[in-house]
C-alpha cells in the first residue's frame, strides 16, 4: 500500500513561508466556516480542492515527501479564547471514505460531522503525510503542535506504551508564523496543550496519499 515519505529523519518538517501566496484563498475559505467550531472538516469546496492538488502551490509540498500525492482529508482547526482546548498524546489512525464496503481489516467505522471515516490496516497510515498549514502566528504559550521524534517508525503504538515512548523520544514544538507549513509523517505521535495566553490560532492541516484503497473502497477526498 503506497509508500513511505521522504521526511526529516524526525518525522517532522518545518517549510517557513511557503504558503504564503496562497493565504487569502484559504482565509476566504476559512472565513466562511463556523468559528463557533473546534475543527471543520472540509470537502467539496472547489477553490481549495485546487490549491491542494498535487500540482497546487500548497500539493506540491506534498510532492516533495511523497511522489504523485493527492489530497484525501482537510480539517480546520480554529483555536481561540472560547474554542481552547487540549489534546493528549496519540496517533491519527481514521481516513475518510466516499462508502462503507467491507474490506478486511478496515475497521471500526465512525461518522464524523457527517463524514465516514474508518480505520484501515495501520500500514496505509504509515504511506501518509499531513501537512498542516499556519494561518496565525504560533508561539509557545498559543497551543503549538508537539511531536515525538522518530515515533512514526514504531508502528501502531498501544495506549499504554506512549507516555513511556514519548518519555523516550523527546518532543518538537512545532512554532510557526503565518504562512508556515510543518510536514509530518501522518502516524507521528502528536499533542497539543490549551493556550497559555489563547488567541486566534487557525490550521488547516490536510493528509495526502500517494495510492489507491484495496477493493471498491474510495477515498473522500477534498
Amino acid at each position: 500500500m503506497g509508500q513511505h515519505p521522504m521526511i526529516d529523519p524526525s518525522g517532522a518538517e518545518l517549510h517557513a513561508g511557503a504558503a504564503l501566496a496562497c493565504l487569502d484563498a484559504i482565509d476566504r475559505v476559512a472565513g466562511e466556516q463556523d468559528a463557533a467550531r473546534a475543527g471543520s472538516r472540509l470537502t467539496g469546496i472547489t477553490v481549495l480542492s485546487d490549491l491542494l492538488q498535487a500540482d497546487g502551490p500548497i500539493g506540491r509540498i506534498a510532492v516533495r515527501h511523497l511522489h504523485a500525492s493527492r489530497p484525501v482529508r482537510a480539517i480546520l482547526f480554529d483555536k481561540s479564547a472560547t474554542t481552547n482546548w487540549a489534546l493528549g498524546w496519540h496517533q491519527d489512525r481514521t481516513i475518510a471514505v466516499a462508502k462503507r464496503i467491507h474490506v478486511d481489516g478496515f475497521g471500526p467505522w465512525t461518522v464524523k460531522q457527517g463524514l465516514l471515516h474508518v480505520e484501515p490496516p495501520f500500514a496505509v497510515i504509515e504511506s501518509m503525510v499531513t501537512l498542516r498549514v499556519h494561518l496565525d502566528p504560533v508561539d509557545a504559550d498559543n497551543a503549538p503542535l508537539l511531536v515525538a521524534p522518530g515515533s512514526h517508525r514504531l508502528g501502531r503504538i498501544e495506549e499504554a506504551r506512549i507516555g513511556g515512548i514519548v518519555k523516550h523520544c523527546g518532543t518538537i514544538t512545532c512554532l510557526a508564523d503565518r504562512g508556515d507549513v510543518w510536514a509530518y509523517a501522518t502516524p507521528i505521535l502528536h499533542a497539543s496543550a490549551r493556550a497559555e495566553r489563547p488567541r486566534r490560532r487557525r490550521v488547516l492541516q490536510i493528509d495526502y496519499a500517494a495510492g489507491a484503497l484495496p477493493g471498491r473502497l474510495e477515498w473522500l477526498g477534498v
